[in-house]
């Protein structure tokens, strides 16, 4: 394969990704991360998810809302840095980070219709293990640096005036409701298909802009637009980065090979099956499939456990925005516990 080749691949993965992503999957994630970050109010977030926050309420709180918000590895990357702006805490943050791709009701549901529910139970249990294990993990190795971390600048609009409780009601009440429909939109513009999702999303959108000009001042609505242009200038470009990369090393790596190396449930098998999961990125969904492909070929099960275990949850797209918004050390072992844990997960279910 000669170098206009590979140069081809990468630049046929941006548009792949591009085209199928961009409009109606990371501009909504990035909508959200701005509303997170310039209306919601730092110390509910820091209330539910902080670091002063009791570890049994504050991990499975992180994990229901990952559950609930059903997106890929690179869609949650705003919403993990809109949540950890507002001050919650570095596990918790993290055990939301990985729940959320790594527990896909859809994702999950087709596991169970394409490869057998035990691999769908499997995904789940041990994804919200993983989860909470390393949030734990993680805040507790760097439990120091946490404390003296130094929080971001944050314009949040608040009322001066001591609102009364008719008034408290109604704020609340906007904000669920506005994020509600953010939520809608980015829900619609990766699940829906054809002319139905532009209907869907058109309407949601005007309901979106009415709301914004009816019940939100021009400055809160400056301060949303303002951090929605901040989180997607620090992310998108590595994002395109990396799937760059990701798309030139696909076309480098034959299945033929893969497979041949992962024919069979020792450590090496299962190590290579995560390695690929990890630095390969496949759109949610599709990481189904091509477990089915690699299990027609020959992959044994706990490898494929394994590759599943860790192909949604990161990709080297995200490594690169992670390491971007929580540091190098941090995102070291972050990466290294995903493998090591999905290493002896595969393991353990291929010895079964």
């Amino acid at each position: 394969m000669d170098f206009a080749s590979i140069f081809m691949a990468g630049i046929n993965s941006l548009i792949e990704y591009v085209s199928a992503h961009a409009l109606t999957c990371l501009i909504p994630a990035f909508l959200i991360a701005g509303a997170m970050s310039a209306l919601l109010p730092k110390e509910k977030i820091a209330g539910y998810l902080g670091q002063k926050v009791p570890k049994y309420k504050a991990y499975p709180l992180a994990v229901i809302a990952g559950l609930l918000l059903a997106v890929c590895s690179c869609t949650i990357l705003p919403l993990f840095a809109g949540i950890k702006k507002k001050g919650a805490g570095m596990g918790p943050a993290l055990a939301f980070l990985y729940t959320a791709p790594a527990t896909n009701i859809i994702a999950i549901l087709f596991t169970g219709s394409v490869l057998g529910w035990d691999f769908a139970i499997a995904r789940i249990v041990l994804s919200v293990i993983f989860a909470v294990l390393i949030g734990i993990i993680i805040s507790s190795m760097f439990k120091e640096e946490d404390s003296n971390e130094k929080k971001m600048p944050i314009d949040i609009i608040h009322p001066k005036e001591k609102s009364s409780e008719k008034k408290f009601f109604f704020q609340r009440h906007r904000l669920i409701l506005f994020f509600a429909l953010l939520v809608a939109i980015l829900i619609a513009g990766t699940r829906l298909s054809g002319s139905i999702k532009w209907w869907v999303l058109a309407g949601l959108l005007l309901l979106l802009g009415i709301m914004a000009k009816v019940h939100f001042s021009k400055e809160e609505i400056k301060a949303w637009l303002s951090e929605t242009w901040i989180f997607t200038k620090k992310i998108f470009p590595l994002l395109l980065a990396g799937i760059f990369v990701a798309g030139i090393l696909s076309s480098l790596l034959s299945q033929n090979l893969l497979v041949g190396l992962v024919g069979d449930n020792s450590i090496f098998s299962n190590f290579i099956a995560v390695l690929f999961g990890v630095f390969m990125y496949f759109p949610t969904l599709v990481e189904v499939p091509m477990a089915k492909l690699f299990l027609s070929l020959g992959m044994a099960k706990g490898p494929l456990l394994a590759y599943l275990l860790a192909d949604p949850v990161i990709s080297l797209a995200s490594i690169l925005v992670i390491r971007k918004l929580i540091g190098t050390k941090r995102t070291l072992v972050y990466v290294c516990l995903i493998i090591l844990f999905s290493t002896i997960a595969g393991l353990i279910y291929g010895s079964i």
